[in-house]
């Protein structure tokens, strides 16, 4: 097992290789392709020709956007993670735009910061990139990405199919340049994490578009999705040790598509949401209709990794629409566990509901077994698993 170091500011190999590869770093300096991060990891890395994928199932907190680098959050995060043995880690969100700074140029000095402090822990890293905001004034995209080439980079959508009001923002992923920009992201996060041990994961956002104010082509739709599943074939090739999930929700008429595509290639699938009575995602599909999002789940656990999200929102009610009612951790750690087959769960760490969580989190059921309860096999889609 060697001892890897990770990258200082924009030094995209480890320190104390630079002077042997002093050419390839001018090349990229070329290139425009550099990491810029401040701070250092170390750690272990995977052992050279390692073909299995890292597996360690079980429950996981998903830190609030806002709140990756808050101190006063971070340290009770920190404090409830050391003290659950449950809690095998996190999910940290970043959005585009916070960690590609100019084309090539990318500060992960965050993630690093944060994946050092797990290991020393002995607990694991997930992280999402987010491609679609919830809100029209965050920073989705890198300010290059506004140019004509790429079609201004983002739509603008509404919640509730305004013409007036934005909600939020998707990125043009039918556009090719948009796709390949995204790509080149994915293969600086895994050059630079794929071998370590505790960077467990990474994953991209729902499927769900939201409702463009300036509507959609058939074409731009199907193109979208076809460009998702490439960037995902991508990801495959560029995190081989590494869990790679997608979230599925919305729409319906692209799902089977899409879960067909992560299992030939071997991707995750995740959920933004854990709602126990939303008949939209429990739909059971028909002949007229295809079916709803959680079909695949239980279908397809075995073969590949489960992996949904609790959100805010559910904490609130088992529906989206609020017309079910206000569930119990258990209530959804129940339908997650039972009903959706999972392997990982990631609850959102939300301050209201978090005393609720950890007090599930510390019964017997969840702190027999490594993986809290949850099913532990190794996905069949893997060629092995690495840990449990």
């Amino acid at each position: 097992m060697k001892i890897e170091n990770f990258m200082k500011p924009n030094i995209i190999l480890p320190t104390v290789r630079k002077r042997m590869h002093a050419v390839f770093i001018a090349a990229s300096l070329v290139t425009g392709l550099m990491v810029a991060s401040v701070g250092t990891v170390q750690a272990a890395s995977l052992p050279a020709g390692t073909t299995g994928v890292k597996w360690h199932p079980g429950h996981y907190y998903t830190i609030q956007n806002w709140a990756n680098d808050d101190p006063i959050y971070m340290a009770k995060v920190y404090k409830e993670l050391k003290e659950t043995p449950a809690l095998r880690g996190m999910q940290l969100r970043y959005l585009w735009g916070w960690i590609e700074k100019s084309p090539g140029v990318y500060d992960f000095s965050s993630i690093d910061k944060h994946l050092a402090k797990l290991t020393k822990m002995n607990k694991r890293l997930f992280i999402q990139v987010q491609t679609k905001s919830f809100k029209a004034d965050w920073k989705l995209i890198p300010n290059y990405l506004k140019a004509p080439k790429y079609e201004g980079g983002a739509f603008a959508f509404s919640n509730w199919g305004s013409k007036s009001s934005v909600d939020g923002h998707n990125i043009k992923l039918w556009n090719p340049h948009v796709r390949d920009r995204l790509i080149a992201l994915y293969k600086a996060l895994g050059q630079r994490y794929n071998s370590h041990p505790n960077f467990e994961g990474i994953g991209m956002i729902e499927t769900a578009m939201g409702q463009a104010i300036k509507p959609l082509t058939t074409a731009q739709t199907d193109t979208w999705f076809d460009n998702l599943i490439i960037v995902h074939q991508k990801m495959r090739t560029f995190f081989p040790n590494t869990m790679t999930i997608q979230e599925v929700n919305y729409p319906r008429d692209y799902l089977k598509q899409l879960t067909t595509a992560m299992v030939k290639m071997g991707g995750a699938l995740g959920c933004p949401d854990v709602y126990p009575d939303e008949p939209d995602l429990k739909f059971p599909g028909s002949q007229y209709s295809p079916p709803g999002a959680y079909h695949y789940f239980s279908k397809l656990s075995g073969t590949i990794p489960i992996a949904p999200t609790v959100e805010e929102v559910n904490y609130l009610n088992t529906r989206g629409d609020k017309k079910g009612h206000v569930p119990t951790i258990q209530e959804l750690l129940v339908f997650a566990r039972d009903e959706l087959k999972s392997n990982y769960i990631f609850w959102q760490r939300i301050p209201e509901y978090v005393d609720d969580v950890l007090e599930v989190m510390r019964w017997n059921t969840q702190k027999r077994t490594p993986a809290g309860g949850l099913r532990a096999a190794c996905p069949s889609v893997y060629p092995s698993c690495i840990g449990n």
